[in-house]
C-alpha cells in the first residue's frame, strides 16, 4: 500500500513537471525502485481518456514518468505500442459497451518509442484523434501501453491510456429545419428571416442511450438531451420509453443571455405538441422519425420553435 502511495506521489509530481525529487528532501523514497509510468493513466482514470469533445480533430497529450528515488545516470529508452489485448481483456471484463478497434487512419501518435536522458524524468507524446472517420453509432477505444523501457520496471497500475469513445444507435449527421413562430398564442406564419430548412446538424452521443442536439434558436442557445432504451441487438432492436428535455447548462446560458424559457421541450407529432415522453416500441426506423421538437421562449416577446432533425 505505502509503494502504491509513493508511486501516485510521483506521478502527481511528474504531471506538474516538478522533476526533482529532492524537492522533498524528508520524504523517503529509497524503496520504491525506478518504477516507468503513466501519469494519470489505467482503468483508475478511465472516465480522464473519454473522448466527448464536438470538434472532429481531438488532440490528447500524455507523459511517460521515471518514479525513482534518484534521477537515473543513464538514459532511457522506452516504447509504446496499441495494445489490442487490454482492449479484449476490457471487453471481456466490461460488457456493458462493446469497444471496437479505432480503424487505421483514425488516429496518429507524435511517436511511438523515446529517450529520456540521463537525469531526466519525464518525455511526452501526443496522440491526434480524427473524430470524422468513426462511425458515431458504435463506440471505439484506442488503449495506448508501454509495451518496454531499458530502465526499471514497468508500473503495473499506470500503464495504459484508454482513449475511448462512445457510440450510440441514433448519434451522427443529420439534417435540420428550424421555424420561429413570432405568435405566443398560435402557430401562425413563422419568421423567415430566423428560420432555415436543410441545415447540417450532428447528434452527439452521451452514452449508448443518450444524445445532445442543438436547437437551430438563437445559434444553438439550448441543447436536447433525449434518451432512450434499446432492447435487443442489430437490425431486431426495439426502442422504448424516449424523453426529451434540455441540458442544465444550456438553459443557463440561454437565461445568462437574456431568453427564457417558458415551455419545455416536447415531441411535435402530426402537426402538434404531443409530450416529452414516448412509450413505444419503436423499430429503428420508426424511431429515427421521432427527432421533431416543439419549445417556447420568450427574449422581447413570445415564440414557438420547432425543430425538426432527420436524415
Amino acid at each position: 500500500m505505502k509503494k502504491t502511495i509513493f508511486i501516485l506521489v510521483l506521478a502527481a509530481f511528474s504531471l506538474s513537471l516538478s522533476s526533482c525529487l529532492k524537492d522533498k528532501p524528508n520524504t523517503d523514497f529509497s524503496g520504491i525502485g525506478t518504477v516507468i509510468e503513466l501519469p494519470y493513466s489505467g482503468l483508475q482514470y478511465f472516465s480522464l481518456d473519454a473522448i466527448t469533445d464536438a470538434q472532429d480533430t481531438i488532440t490528447r497529450k500524455f507523459g511517460i514518468n521515471i518514479a525513482s528515488a534518484s534521477p537515473l545516470s543513464t538514459a532511457t529508452s522506452y516504447t509504446i505500442v496499441n495494445s489490442q489485448a487490454l482492449l479484449t481483456a476490457y471487453n471481456t471484463a466490461n460488457t456493458a459497451i462493446d469497444y471496437q478497434p479505432m480503424p487505421a487512419g483514425s488516429y496518429v501518435l507524435s511517436k511511438t518509442s523515446g529517450t529520456i536522458p540521463a537525469g531526466g524524468r519525464l518525455d511526452s507524446v501526443t496522440v491526434t484523434i480524427y473524430k470524422n472517420m468513426l462511425d458515431p453509432s458504435k463506440s471505439y477505444m484506442l488503449p495506448i501501453a508501454l509495451a518496454s523501457a531499458s530502465n526499471g520496471i514497468l508500473s503495473g497500475n499506470f500503464n495504459a491510456h484508454y482513449y475511448h469513445f462512445i457510440g450510440n444507435d441514433f448519434a451522427g449527421t443529420f439534417k435540420q429545419d428550424f421555424q420561429r413562430f413570432n405568435e405566443a398564442d398560435s402557430l401562425g406564419a413563422f419568421n423567415s428571416g430566423a428560420s432555415f430548412t436543410g441545415g447540417s446538424a450532428i447528434i452527439q452521443p452521451v452514452s449508448p442511450t443518450e444524445l445532445n442536439a442543438a436547437t437551430g434558436y438563437a445559434g444553438g442557445a439550448y441543447v436536447y438531451d433525449i434518451t432512450f432504451t434499446k432492447t435487443g441487438t442489430g437490425a431486431s432492436a426495439m426502442y422504448t420509453n424516449f424523453a426529451v428535455s434540455f441540458t442544465a447548462g444550456s438553459i443557463s446560458g440561454a437565461s445568462g443571455s437574456g431568453i427564457t424559457l417558458t415551455q419545455t421541450p416536447v415531441f411535435f407529432q402530426n402537426g402538434k405538441p404531443a409530450a416529452s415522453t414516448l412509450a413505444g416500441p419503436y423499430t429503428f426506423a420508426q424511431a429515427v422519425q421521432l427527432f421533431h421538437f416543439q419549445f417556447q421562449a420568450h427574449t422581447s416577446a413570445d415564440r414557438y420553435l420547432l425543430d425538426r432533425f432527420y436524415k
